[in-house]
């Protein structure tokens, strides 16, 4: 199964949770008790935050695979199969290394090109630092948006 099917899958399930979550929320908020109201708020506050959640991932995974497109089609993909992996699948550590040290360097050759920077998120995922892979990729979504815009 492809993972934008399995994405597609578990997001209805969660939008299935939300509105049975948002369900008991208004259950709540219904009985006119002050505990129940002060609960019914509390719990009608995580379905809110769940479809923030869900929307902000999906933009983000949108803009992501826009890009990956883009460079596909550019030929400038990142290619990692080559790398040594270890008997789980992940790139062997000390090859993630050196590979983030080269998408490094070239991203301080060329620091306003989001080509770079997300070569650069990708060494990161593969070096296990997803806090920084994200904040790359951000980066690299602003950087390319801004290159669209000026065409």
């Amino acid at each position: 199964m492809k993972a934008r099917n399995v994405a597609l899958l578990l997001t209805a399930a969660l939008a299935v949770y939300l509105f049975l979550l948002a369900d008991r929320a208004v259950a709540l908020l219904r009985t006119g008790t002050a505990a129940g109201v002060a609960l019914g708020a509390g719990v009608l506050v995580l379905p809110l935050l769940g479809v923030w959640m869900v929307v902000a991932t999906w933009r983000s995974g949108t803009h992501i695979q826009r890009l990956a497109r883009r460079l596909e089609a550019e030929g400038g993909l990142p290619e990692t199969s080559e790398l040594p992996r270890m008997p789980s699948g992940r790139v062997d550590r000390a090859a993630a290394d050196e590979w983030f040290e080269q998408r490094r360097a070239e991203l301080e050759r060329y620091p306003d090109d989001w080509r770079h920077w997300y070569r650069l998120a990708h060494a990161y995922d593969l070096a296990g630092d997803r806090r920084r892979a994200r904040a790359t990729m951000r980066k690299a979504i602003e950087l390319e948006a801004l290159e669209s815009a000026g065409r």
